[in-house]
């Protein structure tokens, strides 16, 4: 693991107010503590974290479905044009040493599912509760803590 941490948030694309602000502050808090946010790129969930990183004085990255940039959040800092579609979700994972997910639905759990397989660690803040490998909490703050806690020297 390089000496900066890069914090992948997951959720679900189209978020309401609560988990939109929960996630916002995920990105704030990530990038208070020097991480980077990394991220989908579109709306809800991500941008929302991408948004709290960027008014943390952070950098949030987003990996994109398609071949369009265009198409990114405002906030992030930099994005990759995948083209892959929701194939891009492992390269999303993989591009994290934690994963974060909040809310979601089957496009969340096939990242969890991912990050699972590659060995990253995942916490859950109103998202997909599968027990065992999965540490769900139940703030922005908890997340965050077990996310950086759970990083070990790759």
């Amino acid at each position: 693991m390089s000496s900066v941490a890069y914090i992948t948030v997951v959720g679900a694309g189209d978020a309401s107010d609560e988990l939109y602000e929960r996630a916002r502050e995920v990105g704030r808090l990530v990038a208070g503590r020097g991480g980077v946010v990394v991220c989908g790129g579109r709306t809800g969930v991500m941008e929302a974290a991408a948004q709290g990183a960027a008014e943390a004085g952070g950098v949030a990255l987003g990996i994109l479905p398609d071949e369009d940039r265009r198409q990114a959040n405002p906030y992030l800092s930099y994005s990759v044009a995948a083209g892959t579609g929701h194939a891009r979700n492992l390269a999303v994972v993989c591009s994290g040493d934690a994963v974060v997910a909040i809310g979601g639905g089957y496009g969340t759990l096939s990242e969890i599912g991912f990050a699972l397989k590659v060995g990253r660690p995942v916490v859950a803040l109103d998202s997909w509760d599968l027990g065992g490998p999965v540490t769900v909490v139940g703030s922005p703050e908890a997340a965050v803590d077990a996310a950086f806690g759970s990083l070990t020297p790759r």
